[in-house]
């Protein structure tokens, strides 16, 4: 039985966690992901997850700043003592469910493993920890013990190294997207040759940019529009207004991105762990609208320095940047296609999936 531990800070911890029992459930291995956080947290709980989607979406700078300071200061093992309750809880689930083997998503598990067990050899299942950002990998991620730390790209792996982590604890396997990205698919045509550039906009922040970009878009001769709003009407309302009776295909909540963005020659969105990792999976570039101080710097810098995806945080530059990817029947846009495609690690659940299986203890 696998343990997967989880939190619910930042959406990219949660899809990791569920690609990755998603791949278990498909290689028939028994796993359970648990956020030890939200069972003892209670109130606290959701306020703290409020509050830091607030400070990073409102207070960027701020954030940057806080994440500086995790990442030069100890703080999380300074306050360990402080959340004994937690500690106790993740005890009485490890005494319960007897896993063989823990994979932790979210660095804060690996400090409470620390002290549950001082001495690692007497630890009765292997641990490991999944790395859900790139490149700006902060130092709260391994501070920590682990058995490995399990890389989405080569990048990260180098920074991690570099940082002092030894080279046999890492491991470059990719991020865990859901597994049915390494399912066959159905060919996907360049834009081009009288083929729209089929655009895909997943709207998760700076939602009061979001009609601009649609009308923007929409000005565009070519292009194919496609808008997630999630489960927020009053911006549906708004992207359809902007539309202007333009056609465009608006979803609410969905769970298709993963055949969304495969059948999309483009994303247009925020430059969060998941959707970067989704996108690369699919093959699929991206301009992204907004790029969270921090660990999300990575995400973007990983993009945009392997020539497959650009920062465009203005309606003007998104119009501007799809403008050049349709020019030429499509040039730059092949290009970009081709660059991601050297990125592309669909089957990266299951690959991580049967390491964990071969470490059991």
């Amino acid at each position: 039985m696998v343990l997967i531990l989880t939190a619910g800070y930042g959406e990219g911890h949660n899809a990791a966690a569920r690609g990755l029992h998603k791949a278990f459930e498909e290689l028939g291995v028994a796993s359970e992901v648990v956020d030890v956080f939200g069972l003892v947290g209670g109130d606290f709980y959701q306020w703290s997850r409020r509050a830091y989607l607030e400070l990073i979406n409102r207070a960027p700078l701020i954030w940057a700043g806080v994440f500086k300071l995790i990442d030069r200061m100890p703080l999380v093992p300074m306050t360990m003592p402080l959340m004994g309750g937690m500690q106790r809880a993740l005890g009485r689930l490890l005494d319960e469910k007897k896993p063989d083997a823990v994979v932790s998503v979210y660095p804060a598990y690996g400090y409470f493993l620390d002290r549950l067990y001082p001495d690692t050899r007497q630890r009765p299942f292997s641990f490991h920890t999944i790395v859900t950002d790139s490149i700006t990998v902060n130092s709260v991620w391994y501070r920590c013990g682990s058995d490995t730390f399990i890389v989405p790209n080569p990048d990260t792996a180098r920074v991690m190294r570099a940082a002092g982590v030894a080279g046999d604890r890492l491991r470059d396997l990719g991020f865990p997207v859901p597994p049915r990205f390494a399912q066959e698919r159905a060919e996907r045509l360049p834009p081009g040759e009288g083929r729209p550039l089929k655009v895909l906009f997943m709207v998760n922040a700076g939602k009061a940019l979001a009609p601009a970009i649609v009308s923007h878009l929409l000005d565009l001769e070519g292009v194919q529009l496609t808008v997630t709003v999630g489960r927020d009407l009053e911006l549906q309302a708004r992207v359809q207004q902007a539309a202007a009776g333009r056609p465009v295909e608006i979803y609410g909540w969905t769970d298709k991105m993963p055949e969304l963005l495969m059948s999309h020659h483009l994303l247009i969105g925020k430059a969060g762990g998941a959707a970067v990792q989704e996108t690369i999976a699919a093959g699929t570039p991206m301009l992204m609208t907004h790029v969270v101080p921090g660990q999300e710097e990575g995400n973007a810098r990983l993009l945009v320095e392997n020539h497959c995806g650009a920062v465009c945080p203005t309606p003007e530059q998104i119009q501007s940047a799809v403008g050049r990817l349709m020019a030429d029947n499509g040039h730059l846009w092949k290009q970009w296609s081709e660059n991601v495609a050297r990125l592309s690690r669909p089957g990266a659940s299951f690959e991580i999936a049967r390491f964990v299986l071969c470490q059991e203890k």
